[in-house]
């Protein structure tokens, strides 16, 4: 199978690294224009530098903004205009005890990793049912349905994308806009390096001890035993996003591993 992205511009917030960084790599590989958002201009303009040399001929604008405000959406908007695919990767994570979560986190922690998707869906979706065609991704995980009790406000996040990923695709039945959401496992992105990195500190084992432990004892049900690559993970949002994912809406969409442990 063959996907060609052609003529599409697509937008992938949270793109300066990690999982938004390989889908936007992977959606400049299938030959769209991708829109890469973060809040530093500097590593946007670094990961977009990289992502030319990396992908020959790749279409790369950089547009700093705060998803996580309603600004900073509003801003993004402006900048880019229209879009045929939307990919919302932004989101945070952190260990905290719910005894120890404040208002202020869950606050923080809902309007980036929910409403920036809602914002930008809002605005975007209504010129891709103009145009005829579109794509929706809204970047969940599995903690989303294996809500982890190290943090709870993430997990809460998460199971919120697939409501409103779900929600969304229902009013936007009858178009060629397709919504689904995508649910990585444990990846081996650049924050859960550092993570790691902290744990073997703690610990004093080795980080190599440490990340070949991480799913067995963190996710114990996980089937692959390993964590995933960015790479394994992007291929399955760059399909979404493919024409030959025209049937495809509507759907929650694991890339977990096995870890959520239901066959439907």
């Amino acid at each position: 199978m063959h996907i060609s992205l052609a003529g599409k511009t697509a937008l992938v917030t949270g793109s300066t690294s990690g999982i938004g960084r390989g889908i936007a790599k992977g959606l400049a590989e299938a030959g769209a224009r991708v829109i890469l958002n973060g809040r530093s201009q500097s590593s946007l303009d670094a990961a977009a530098e990289t992502l030319r040399q990396e992908v020959a001929g790749a279409q790369i604008i950089a547009v700093a903004a705060d998803v996580g405000t309603a600004e900073g959406c509003e801003s993004l908007v402006d900048a880019v205009g229209s879009v045929d695919i939307l990919v919302n990767n932004a989101g945070i994570f952190a260990l905290q005890d719910f005894f120890e979560i404040p208002d202020s986190e869950w606050q923080r922690f809902f309007e980036v990793n929910v409403m920036s998707g809602i914002r930008l869906a809002r605005a975007l979706t209504p010129g891709m049912i103009e145009r005829n065609w579109g794509r929706v991704v809204f970047i969940s995980s599995e903690s989303a349905l294996n809500i982890p009790d190290e943090m709870i406000h993430y997990g809460f996040t998460k199971t919120a994308n697939l409501a409103v990923s779900r929600g969304l695709a229902k009013r936007l039945r009858g178009t060629k806009v397709t919504v689904n959401a995508v649910l990585p496992g444990p990846t081996l992105t650049e924050g859960v390096e550092e993570l790691i990195a902290s744990i073997a500190r703690e610990q004093g084992r080795s980080e190599d001890e440490v990340k070949a432990g991480f799913v067995p004892e963190h996710r114990p049900s996980s089937i692959l035993q390993r964590l995933a690559s960015v790479e394994e993970v992007a291929n399955m949002v760059v399909y979404v996003c493919s024409p030959q994912a025209s049937a495809t809406t509507g759907a929650a969409l694991r890339v977990d591993g096995g870890t959520v442990d239901t066959i439907a």
